[in-house]
């Protein structure tokens, strides 16, 4: 089970690192990322590619959770807690995000691009939800990363000890999902939405 939770989650870290890159462009201007997304989308939306990435959501959540049975749901020590709690918040990201997605594209005929996550934390009162949610799921990645590290990377009996590297992973984590949130609301001053993606939520 470990080495099939560790195959999808190396799957998803690289579609991962694709699609925070793809956010970041945003905060040098809102073309650079759509021209990012449109040559990205190539390769990730390719029916075999898509299913590949779907299918590890799947995979990586059903086994993250049984792994957590077999271990334990509660832990004491604090990165195990942060290993096992980034993991379930992920475990719901992994489907509840996907799933979104795959509705407003092929039943809503939406095309899920910048302005669809963009509105999300642009409009109140649903920013009050949606930006906590993916700032969340944003820095559990990086948390859930920063532990696998520590484990790793202590058999190498480091320069720099194993808790402050994950803590450094932690930090760039929280980095990104701030930039991003900045980017999405143009520096806090608000994006300007077209009006199909405002509707989704009362206009």
């Amino acid at each position: 089970m470990k080495r099939i939770h560790y195959f999808s989650g190396v799957t998803l870290s690289l579609f991962i690192g694709v699609h925070l890159s793809n956010h970041l462009l945003v905060l040098g201007s809102e073309a650079g990322h759509i021209a990012f997304m449109e040559a990205a989308r190539k390769v990730y939306l390719h029916p075999i590619a898509e299913t590949l990435i779907l299918l590890a959501c799947l995979v990586q959540t059903y086994s993250g959770i049984q792994l957590v049975r077999k271990k334990g749901w509660k832990q004491t020590r604090r990165f195990d807690k942060l290993h096992v709690y980034s993991g379930l918040y992920l475990a719901v990201f992994l489907i509840a995000h996907p799933t979104a997605i795959l509705i407003l594209r092929y039943y809503l005929q939406l095309d899920t691009n910048l302005y669809l996550g963009a509105v999300t934390v642009n409009m109140m009162p649903i920013l009050l939800f949606f930006m906590p949610y993916y700032m969340l799921g944003i820095l559990s990645f990086f948390v859930h990363i920063a532990c696998i590290h520590r484990i790793k990377i202590a058999a190498y009996r480091p320069k720099y000890s194993p808790n402050k590297q994950a803590y450094l992973i932690i930090g760039f984590g929280l980095l990104i999902s701030i930039l991003i949130i900045l980017g999405l609301t143009n520096f806090g001053q608000g994006m300007e939405i077209p009006q199909i993606y405002r509707d989704l939520y009362g206009g």
